[in-house]
């Protein structure tokens, strides 16, 4: 177990298995699996998927989840000026950056908390550049939804 860290930005769970938690925080990304007893450090070091915002847990699989990361708290844009998504499919011990279909240049997008959602393998997310994007992949690839809204805080699937 390591430091959990300060500032939790978001915590989820994955709905199968309620032991299983996922954190974003500023001091990296962090994975319990004793119901938050005790956290593990599962940032990538030296990749993109160490600091960001938001996070999603997939519904039946604990050890899937995905970030949109950021630079930093200070300087709250995409790396590189280059959007992507990072997806975990063994619990965190590896990262995986999407970038299909995202802006990879001028890229000053940044998701906040909330503004991340996941429904079976189609997920969502907003930014606070107004621009929305969906992948019906598991986050393989994106289509951009809109690109002219206000600051995008929160973004959530309902069931109608």
């Amino acid at each position: 177990s390591s430091e959990v860290g300060q500032d939790p930005h978001m915590i989820v769970w994955c709905p199968a298995d309620r032991q299983v938690m996922w954190q974003q925080n500023h001091c990296g990304i962090f994975r319990s699996t004793n119901g938050g007893a005790d956290w593990m450090d599962v940032s990538e070091p030296e990749g993109p998927a160490n600091f960001g915002f938001a996070i999603a847990a997939h519904e039946t699989n604990p050890e899937v989840a995905w970030v949109v990361p950021g630079v930093s708290d200070i300087m709250r844009v995409a790396i590189d000026n280059s959007l992507c998504v990072c997806r975990t499919e063994d619990g965190g011990k590896t990262w995986q950056a999407l970038r299909q279909g995202l802006p990879q240049g001028s890229a000053f997008d940044i998701t906040y908390r909330h503004a991340l959602d996941v429904s079976g393998d189609t997920l969502a997310f907003g930014t606070t550049t107004g621009n929305v994007y969906l992948s019906e992949d598991g986050g393989d690839s994106w289509d951009l939804l809109n690109h002219s809204l206000p600051m995008v805080h929160s973004v959530e699937f309902a069931t109608i």
